[in-house]
């Protein structure tokens, strides 16, 4: 590894213009994550009736892409190790816009499923790539805030394909109608993923590749370069920060994960039982979910969808709000107060769901409780995207050292992939059975996640990465 003499000038200033363009570019992995998890939401029904599915099978329709984005997660550290980070964001938008036509173009359910998961592979990818790489090229005292345009544009992307669906549906008349220029409206709904994957893969082009990665295969005048741009200061004892944390590395494998805590190191548990709880609330629930469930409590189809993208606006609000707060008051107290409103206003629901009357095997919701579910699902979010939203990416993305960062992102990530494939498909038939059992239990895990937080997770907030253990 190469070593630089010591520098004797003054601190570089950084061009924070820069750092935030650079890290918005990098964020749109999260664009593409949110829009595709999210554009399904509007497309349920109209693939169902098409294909004539149960609700079991539309339910691993729905989450056949997470389980892509799992190992499209759990490889992504290794790959971005060993070929760099611009490369995997480069892949994933090739990949993401093969899936996005392969989906509009499905001829039936299976076909359907098997282009989500293809679409998957991408998905996870920038999962783990971004938060990574906005880490890394980030000052520390704005490292909180870069790292929550992650879930910025996550929420976003969630709002676009939620917005996109409404527009198309309205204009054939439903989501299994046709389109004025031709095509069903729903395959339309996949369709219109290629045009950010393009985006993704124009901007990918444009940023420079993570200043620690070039230290690793020994381009440190490139490394100095982009830390002297992006993040200022004493650059030179930067260098020899990040030399001594990578001292000695070799290629990071999962077994290098190991350690005395039921068979993994603490710090790798942590992560992955963040991302595990961030699931298990069940947000994924609302922008899978949403339309359906509305339209399953007496909303018609606009209505349902139009209030889907005024919770995906109340999600983009207050994920500004952490932006605001995360480098301030600090990851665990926000991950706290979040945890707390979640678990009241998941009672508040389970309590309105469960007062839910049978009518013609359809459950309807009186005019009171529809009020008390609308306004607890739009705190929910609330709580959620000024929290566990954008925190636990940024937490993901600066609580592992150098050394094996990329590998443990992936491997939280991939559990992350994992519980919301499993919430994901649970929820159809939990909800054939009552929502109220449904959200009962995502109140009970937004309970022990406060429990979590409170007793496991330590602060990094104004740490620099070469200090994390």
């Amino acid at each position: 590894m190469q070593r630089e003499s010591a520098a004797t000038a003054a601190p570089e200033p950084a061009h924070h213009g820069a750092t935030i363009m650079v890290a918005v570019a990098a964020a749109l992995g999260g664009f593409l994550f949110g829009f595709d998890t999210s554009v399904i939401n509007g497309t349920v029904d109209a693939v169902r009736d098409e294909f004539g599915v149960s609700e079991t099978i539309i339910g691993f329709v729905v989450s056949s892409a997470l389980l892509g984005c799992a190992i499209g997660a759990w490889f992504a550290g290794p790959i971005a190790d060993k070929y760099g980070r611009l490369r995997v964001m480069l892949a994933a938008a090739a990949i993401f816009a093969i899936s996005a036509v392969g989906s509009a173009l499905a001829w039936d359910a299976l076909s359907l499923a098997g282009w989500r998961v293809v679409g998957g592979f991408a998905i996870g990818a920038a999962s783990v790539i971004a938060p990574a790489y906005i880490a890394e090229i980030s000052p520390a005292n704005m490292r909180g805030r870069l790292g929550s345009l992650q879930q910025l544009a996550i929420v976003t992307g969630i709002f676009a394909a939620l917005l996109i669906d409404y527009v198309l549906a309205e204009s054939a008349g439903g989501a299994a109608g046709s389109v004025p220029w031709g095509g069903t409206a729903w395959r339309w709904m996949f369709a219109s993923a290629v045009l950010p994957a393009i985006v993704y893969g124009v901007l990918a082009l444009q940023i420079p590749e993570s200043p620690r990665y070039l230290v690793k295969i020994n381009k440190v005048s490139t490394a100095r370069e982009v830390l002297k741009k992006l993040v200022g200061g004493d650059v030179d004892q930067r260098i020899k920060e990040i030399v001594r944390s990578l001292a000695g590395q070799k290629a990071v494998h999962l077994k290098d994960l190991r350690g005395p805590t039921l068979g993994l190191l603490g710090i790798v548990w942590v992560g992955i039982l963040l991302s595990v709880f961030q699931q298990f609330v069940g947000i994924n629930v609302v922008f899978y979910y949403s339309s359906t469930l509305w339209q399953s409590v007496g909303f018609s189809e606009s209505d349902a969808m139009l209030t889907s993208v005024i919770t995906s606006i109340t999600n983009i609000v207050t994920t500004l709000v952490a932006i605001a707060l995360v480098d301030r008051i600090g990851r665990k107290p926000l991950l706290l107060i979040g945890a707390a409103g979640m678990t009241v206003t998941l009672a508040m629901m389970t309590w309105a769901f469960a007062t839910a009357t049978v009518v013609d095997d359809t459950p309807q919701l009186s005019d009171a409780m529809s009020t008390t579910a609308l306004i607890s699902m739009n705190a929910y979010v609330f709580f959620f995207g000024c929290s566990w939203g954008p925190v636990v990416w940024v937490l993901l993305g600066e609580m592992f050292n150098n050394k094996i960062r990329a590998t443990a992102l992936a491997v939280a990530a991939a559990a992350q992939w994992i519980a919301n494939w499993l919430i994901s498909t649970t929820f159809p038939m939990l909800a054939d059975i009552g929502l109220f059992l449904a959200y009962g239990l995502y109140t009970l895990f937004a309970f022990l996640a406060f429990i979590f937080v409170w007793r496991a997770v330590r602060e990094t907030k104004g740490r620099e990465l070469e200090d994390m253990v």
